[in-house]
């Protein structure tokens, strides 16, 4: 019996932070009150969850986060040649960044436990980014650092790119995937 509370107890948490995702992108002041509505559950069972809503904002943090780092370990970074690693790590995490915009957009009081599992993202990534310098697709000279700022950044402007609303293939994450990479590795200039 307690194992069933359980996983209805998962999935009202799962339930009021999928809610709380879509009610604070269309409005950032939403209340509890309307996210609980959203997510189908009573305002109660909303402050049983999360206390208040900070709670619910640290928590959101840290489910979007955690969601980043599966995303990144699903895609076996470690297994496949650098370049063929990049695309299945940058198609899977601009899967979890489309579906987290608000979240992962908005600077959130970062718990330890979302501070955390953004450290443990970032090393995946430097560590990513070294197996690419390795096999010659990052220069030997590059600074890690800030090719990781840029591969993020250009994550986040592949997801908000002209004209997307207007192409529906304009936001798959296969494509963005490809487009981020390329421009990562070569810019704007002649491949050679």
């Amino acid at each position: 019996m307690g194992r069933a509370l359980r996983a209805d107890a998962e999935r009202s948490v799962r339930a009021i932070l999928e809610a709380a995702e879509r009610v604070l992108a269309q409005d950032a002041g939403a209340s509890m009150e309307q996210i609980a509505e959203a997510a189908g559950l009573t305002r109660i069972t909303v402050h049983r969850r999360f206390a208040n809503r900070q709670a619910l904002l640290e928590a959101l943090a840290v489910s979007a986060k955690q969601q980043l780092l599966d995303a990144i370990e699903d895609a076996r970074p470690a297994s496949a040649p650098a370049l063929v690693a990049l695309y299945r790590v940058t198609a899977n995490v601009l899967r979890v960044k489309s579906s987290w915009r608000y979240t992962l957009s908005h600077a959130a009081t970062h718990t330890s436990a979302a501070a955390a599992l953004w450290a443990e993202i970032d090393a995946h990534t430097v560590e990513l980014l070294l197996r690419a310098q390795g096999e010659g697709l990052i220069t030997p000279d590059a600074d890690l650092e800030w090719t990781r700022q840029v591969y993020y950044a250009l994550l986040s402007e592949a997801l908000d790119k002209p004209g997307a609303d207007q192409d529906p293939n304009a936001q798959d994450p296969d494509v963005l995937a490809q487009l981020v990479i390329d421009t990562m590795l070569h810019g704007a200039g002649p491949r050679g």
